[in-house]
């Protein structure tokens, strides 16, 4: 139910006035070195020695926008995934899309990705008009595959995440270059999976009637 009801919101036509966003956290370990690397030479790859000193995590949220082709990262001021930092995160993604009716947003079952969550990082009339902006689906438990956010995060970390970083102003600084280079070029996400397909080639997981 929760798959069949994602891949309805995915078969929407886009509409400015209801913008669909997928929404899901990735962290990034901070790690500095204990010797200045060798740069890269003529015919040499540059070398890092294999130890480190830990700095420390990160956490951000990837807000997707397949429709518009675009991306956007909230960094989290916790540095970890709390109710608090996805209750500023939404909060963030409503100013973004500030004259929008309703932002529809598909996420994960995480324990902190509910309402109740604004209501311990606003006060209550913030937190109820917060909730209003919002129109929240699921994916399955076992469904993380559904979110269209994985993808961009599997692109983000290859892109300026996968090496070493030693501080969570140099992941802002190399995320938001990442940002400015890949919106500079919006290219929608054409989903192509829809019920049909699923009812199908995922047969077996629907109950026999």
């Amino acid at each position: 139910a929760p798959m069949e009801d994602v891949l309805e919101v995915y078969q929407r036509p886009a509409d400015l006035r209801r913008p669909l966003v997928c929404l899901d956290e990735f962290a990034k370990q901070l790690l500095s070195e204990t010797r200045t690397p060798l740069p890269a030479r003529p015919g040499n790859l540059a070398k890092y020695d294999s130890e480190y000193v830990r700095e420390g995590s990160v956490t951000g949220f990837m807000l997707a926008m397949p429709h518009l082709g675009k991306r956007d990262v909230f960094i989290a001021p916790s540095g970890r995934r709390t109710s608090v930092d996805f209750a500023l995160c939404l909060e963030y993604l409503a100013g973004i899309f500030s004259d929008a009716e309703k932002i529809i947003v598909v996420m994960d079952n995480l324990n902190t990705h509910n309402e109740a969550s604004l209501y311990k990082a606003f006060a209550p009339e913030k937190a109820r008009a917060l909730c209003e902006r919002f129109e929240f689906h699921f994916t399955p438990t076992h469904g993380s595959w559904l979110n269209m956010a994985e993808i961009e995060i599997g692109l983000l970390v290859r892109g300026c995440l996968d090496r070493r970083i030693e501080s969570t102003q140099r992941v802002r600084t190399e995320v938001k270059a990442y940002l400015t280079r890949k919106n500079a070029n919006p290219t929608p996400i054409k989903w192509q999976f829809t019920n049909q397909d699923a009812r199908i080639k995922l047969h077996s997981v629907y109950p026999a009637i």
